[in-house]
């Protein structure tokens, strides 16, 4: 018993540990801000401040429990089933579009109803790609293997629809496509059909054009197309250098559209300022640069492109999110990663992050030896 509980401590040590406490502290501030922001909708639809919250404390912990446990698996597990886990997500990509299995909601059919529980596969799939074109890298394949997968699972995820989420795959595998090393010809005219075809998807859609031509002229229409984006803004203006108080947001009073997902940010900032946004920006900054450290230093490729496609996915989901908020880019509709409500995205990114923490510890064997 002492020497199980003593080779449990000695693997711990070789843990990247200021990454797992700025993740844990990163949850944290989510689980306050879904508390604060969702607590007028919640209050309104189900008589219960706290209903949002408690269903995220929920998956907070199963995240955190799954984080440890998948933090002393050794990383080449994911490896060797990247290949079946990556169908079974595409699977459930085209399962999540048959009528009467995918719940639709606000336009879009993205959720599986399970009954007690209900997930977006769209969330796994993120994890699940980055995966399997990890273990591609790892085969040193061709570029079709990289591509034929990236262009199936975005085709599957345009047809919910969901351009931002789109959006996130695409960047992400080009992140780790260059570092596989895939000829730069590939690469860069992968990229240029990418681009090409996030523009058509854009014009063909009436709703995408309109927040494409908001974004350009946010004074247009403001009762209706620029509303969100306008509540945006006076939620950030309000907030100034120092916040009007935890707690204290106005613009969460169901003024400013999803509050507690895509527009958590907007709240933190009008409640915390301009010196408490810019913490939560040095945090994620902090995690991108323990996941690069860690990727820099990965025992293998597998290890090494896996690594990269995690921090990617996170570091893209924060600027699309944050750049959105400050109205750098068009709304995507991309939730905040670790603040955002949704449980699964939040399990999906603990879950991640408890394979980095995993490849952090053969890494820091692999310079001692």
């Amino acid at each position: 018993m002492r020497k199980d509980r003593r080779q449990i401590v000695e693997k711990s040590r070789g843990v990247d540990k200021p990454l797992l406490i700025l993740v844990l502290i990163l949850t944290g501030i989510g689980l306050i801000a879904v508390a604060d922001a969702s607590a007028p909708q919640a209050l309104n639809f189900f008589k219960d401040e706290l209903y949002f919250f408690k269903q995220q404390a929920v998956w907070a912990a199963i995240g955190v429990a799954l984080l440890i446990l998948v933090s002393f698996i050794k990383y080449n597990f994911w490896e060797k089933i990247a290949t079946p886990l990556f169908f079974i997500n595409v699977l459930l990509l085209m399962v999540v579009l048959a009528p009467g299995v995918g719940i639709s909601a606000l336009g879009a059919r993205r959720w599986i109803d399970l009954g007690v529980l209900s997930f977006q596969p769209s969330e796994l799939i993120k994890l699940s790609l980055i995966l399997y074109l990890a273990k591609v890298a790892s085969r040193e394949k061709g570029a079709l293997a990289y591509f034929l997968p990236l262009v199936a699972v975005s085709a599957l995820i345009m047809l919910q629809p969901d351009l931002g989420t789109t959006l996130v795959v695409v960047m992400v595998s080009l992140v780790q496509i260059f570092i596989a090393g895939v000829n730069l010809f590939y690469f860069v005219g992968g990229a240029i059909i990418a681009g090409v075809t996030a523009a058509v998807l854009i014009l063909i859609s009436p709703y995408r054009r309109e927040r494409l031509l908001t974004f350009l002229e946010s004074t247009r229409d403001p009762l209706d197309s620029s509303y969100h984006i306008r509540q945006i803004l006076l939620a950030l203006g309000s907030g100034g250098f120092a916040g009007v108080g935890l707690g204290a947001s106005r613009q969460k009073y169901l003024f400013l559209p999803e509050a507690a997902t895509d527009s958590i940010f907007a709240v933190l900032a009008e409640e915390i300022g301009f010196v408490g946004s810019l913490a939560i920006i040095i945090l994620f900054a902090a995690i991108v640069l323990r996941g690069l450290k860690i990727a820099n230093n990965a025992p293998d490729k597998f290890s090494q492109v896996a690594s990269i496609g995690i921090v990617a996915w996170i570091t893209t989901q924060f600027f699309l999110n944050i750049s959105s908020m400050v109205a750098l880019t068009p709304l995507t509709g991309v939730p905040l990663p670790l603040i955002s409500y949704g449980g699964t995205a939040l399990t999906t990114i603990l879950l991640a992050t408890g394979i980095l923490l995993n490849i952090s510890r053969y890494a820091k064997a692999k310079r001692a030896n």
